[in-house]
């Protein structure tokens, strides 16, 4: 079972030694970036700043940083048992599309442990703060990198709803703090939220808009997956934590948050009100450049009693969006190989800033079917975005890099092999000549048929490999040979 609570996965952390207290004061300008960065990279453990100057709250970091607390935080031994038990769902009867795994969830005879539960009462609204009593400067904020445009709350969990369908969303975006009562909504271009707030506008109407700080570690996944917009974040937090999350009705907005959240920031979004947002230091390792964005008025601030907040540094990789990447490229397997069933499975590396490169591994049965993969992955929902496509055969572990390495560098003709073609790609990505499409290449790095076009003598050659025989009696006498 997952932790129901931020706060007992920190105490659980702590008594296993896996968390840090950092009592001296601390300046959130630069400085708490820079040791969390530090002890991320080097595999460390949680961090719990107590002193953070200008703010009252404790700031729990890092708290996702390894693969072990990324598991232990959703009650998973392994990140396939909840791939698997989403392929579980998926049998008899395949789904057609993402949509489908709302149907999917209906056979579960456990289905009512899953949606939401709405309560009366809730730690989160323990304390009340509206109008001129919100003063946002005493949430600690983080400037993590030396030319990032200001102060940014990192892991802020945005709830919307579309003003047309009622259907919510719960989405994962950076915010900057532009002063005591206004934020930036950095809604990308292909946001679900940001739908909703085209919606609002174009009918007139403003947006409401809460923002949950420290949630239950399976909220705070389900907000960073990539998700339909018709499938409810909720109730793939309930799936993967096993039982429903508790959510209240907002102050001053109808919205829900989760009960147990730490911290809550509720406003409302008035049409064309925009605010120029950024620099960012951002997870592809560059900094996003200055655009305008919504400017979000808050209106009122909910908290516990003694609220603390949970942040995140990102950054050039490795960092925390490594355990929380490799989470959702496990857990959507079985439901890309909805969409293209041709795939045996896939690698999303890090240093791809996982959506820009795919690995993906086939069982070959004709002509061109690397390159059928290839377009069926980008035109597979956001794995549209995704710059890189490697190919290899079933035979290939495509989580070993240095496997794949051997095959796509020197096995494959370039003049025949690759792939360039033009599509959407991410809204941060600077390297495309124009902002939102760009190039995308893929590479067939699979065995290739006569019907190919190879048609060398002999054709495609046999790997080297070990006599099995000679291989099995080497194992029986290696303590013999004293190595």
């Amino acid at each position: 079972m997952a932790y129901g609570t931020l706060r007992a996965f920190l105490k659980a952390l702590e008594k296993e030694g896996d968390l840090r207290r950092i009592r001296v004061e601390v300046d959130p300008y630069l400085e708490i970036g820079e040791i969390t960065d530090r002890v991320n990279k080097a595999g460390g453990p949680a961090l719990l700043f107590e002193n953070v100057r200008g703010s009252s709250m404790p700031l729990a970091m890092n708290v996702f940083g390894t693969d072990r607390r990324m598991l232990k935080a959703l009650g998973l031994k392994s990140y396939q048992e909840i791939g698997d038990k989403i392929g579980g769902l998926l049998k008899p009867e395949l789904p057609q599309g993402f949509s489908g795994l709302r149907e999917a969830f209906g056979k579960l005879g456990s289905v009512a442990h899953i949606p939401p539960k709405k309560v009366s009462d809730a730690p989160c609204q323990e304390v009340v703060l509206k109008g001129d009593e919100v003063d946002l400067d005493t949430i600690p904020a983080l400037h993590t990198w030396p030319q990032d445009g200001g102060a940014f709350f990192n892991l802020g969990l945005t709830h919307t709803k579309d003003p047309e369908t009622g259907v919510r969303n719960l989405g994962l975006y950076r915010l900057q703090r532009h002063d005591k009562r206004t934020i930036g909504m950095h809604w990308q271009i292909h946001k679900d939220s940001r739908n909703h707030y085209q919606v609002a506008a174009r009918r007139g109407e403003r947006l409401p808009v809460a923002i949950a700080f420290g949630c239950p570690p399976a909220v705070t996944y389900a907000s960073t997956a990539p998700l339909p917009g018709d499938i409810d974040e909720y109730l793939f937090a309930g799936f993967v934590q096993g039982k429903r999350v508790e959510m209240v009705d907002c102050q001053t907005v109808p919205l829900q948050v989760p009960a147990e959240a730490e911290v809550v920031l509720e406003g409302w979004l008035e049409p064309g009100v925009m605010r120029d947002e950024g620099p960012f230091g951002d997870h592809t390792g560059f900094y996003t450049p200055m655009e305008p964005f919504p400017a979000l008025t808050i209106d009122c601030v909910t908290m516990r009693a003694k609220p603390m907040l949970q942040s995140i540094v990102v950054g050039r990789p490795p960092t925390e969006d490594g355990p929380l990447g490799k989470a959702t490229e496990r857990f959507f397997l079985p439901l890309l190989k909805i969409i293209v069933p041709d795939i045996v499975d896939y690698d999303l590396p890090e240093a791809g800033g996982f959506h820009n490169c795919a690995i993906v591994s086939i069982d070959k049965k004709y002509p061109k079917h690397a390159q059928k993969v290839m377009h069926a992955i980008w035109g597979a929902h956001m794995m549209s975005l995704t710059k890189l496509i490697v190919v290899v055969d079933a035979d290939c572990d495509v989580h070993d890099y240095q496997e794949v390495a051997w095959r796509a560098f020197g096995n494959v003709d370039y003049a025949r092999d690759l792939s360039v073609v033009e599509g959407p790609v991410d809204h941060l990505d600077h390297s495309s000549y124009q902002q939102f499409w760009g190039g995308k290449a893929g590479i067939d790095a699979t065995r290739k048929l006569p019907e190919e076009g190879y048609t060398r003598d002999g054709g495609w050659p046999e790997m080297v490999a070990s006599d099995p025989a000679t291989a099995a009696r080497v194992t029986r006498r290696w303590k013999q040979y004293g190595l």
